[in-house]
């Protein structure tokens, strides 16, 4: 469809209105968007709505134990977050996977998690974080808002639960408690620069050599990023053995469902998850994780 109106609105407020008036095309950074558009796999509305101008959905910060990232923060600005390099190294971590620096300069994290790709890169650390997304909309004159685990935000493919006129304004967590430590792992010839072939995130919080609050969640291995709740029951308050990462790499080799296309077998994708989480667990256990 040819773009007839294009509007750059500078508040949430006025964005969400322009949505709640009709069909329209959301463009931030454009990395996923251009591509997608340029190859015909999407089509633009007949309104573009250029979101870049609105400062109030940017920034990192965290108050009253909560961290609020902006949902036009670019990877880039996570990259190189102090704050975020102290206190939750995780996602600065997949932030240095994350394609090119010219692409980090202009991709931002709504755009990422919106694409619902199921190999998205930053997805794998927020959901260790049970990570919420804002989602805002226009209703009876007033900015409405709800929050959504990121857990259950992505329902296929590019599919998420957003409803029509919504925008992903920002994500927040609670901060990690004491003692909480996180992995990265990315799979690919190139693993800054290529999609995944398998993406994985282990985090808990080790305590004389036994696992709590044990988290892991894998991409690229399932219709949407996923979070492995059977593994993660194998390995909650259990010893951090060897016996015990066994039990886990079979145990997530079980749980994730992959699929055979042009960059990996479904079956190397389910052995790639064993062998990751046994090397992630393996960093867990010897404290060799960015926190």
């Amino acid at each position: 469809m040819k773009i007839e109106t294009y509007k750059v609105p500078s508040t949430i407020a006025g964005a969400v209105q322009l949505l709640h008036h009709g069909e329209a095309t959301i463009v931030a950074g454009g990395t996923d968007l251009t591509p997608q558009t340029g190859a015909g796999v999407r089509e633009f509305a007949a309104t573009l709505i250029n979101i870049q101008r609105i400062e109030e959905m940017r920034g990192i910060a965290v108050s009253n134990g909560r961290y609020r990232i902006g949902g036009l923060t670019t990877v880039t600005e996570i990259l190189e977050s102090e704050l975020l390099a102290a206190e939750v190294p995780v996602l600065v971590e997949a932030a240095d996977h994350f394609a090119s620096p010219q692409i980090r300069n202009a991709a931002t994290l709504a755009g990422n998690l919106c694409n619902a790709s199921p190999a998205g890169d930053m997805v794998i650390p927020l959901l260790l974080l049970d990570a919420e997304a804002e989602l805002a909309s226009w209703s009876d004159g007033l900015v409405v808002t709800r929050a959504v685990a990121l857990a259950d935000f992505f329902t296929g493919p590019g599919k998420t639960v957003m409803r029509a006129g919504e925008l992903l304004t920002a994500i927040e967590f609670t901060r990690p408690e004491a003692g909480f430590a996180a992995v990265f792992l990315k799979s690919g010839p190139r693993p800054a620069l290529e999609i995944s072939t398998v993406s994985m995130g282990v985090a808990g919080v080790m305590a004389d050599g036994v696992l709590h609050a044990a988290r892991v969640s894998i991409g690229a291995v399932a219709p949407t990023p996923l979070r492995a709740t059977e593994t993660e029951a194998v390995l909650e308050g259990n010893a951090l053995d060897g016996a015990l990462i066994e039990r886990a790499a079979e145990t997530v080799s079980r749980e994730v469902s992959p699929i055979d296309d042009v960059r990996a077998s479904a079956w190397y994708r389910r052995h790639l998850a064993g062998v990751y989480i046994r090397r992630a667990l393996a960093r867990l256990q010897g404290g060799n994780h960015g926190n």
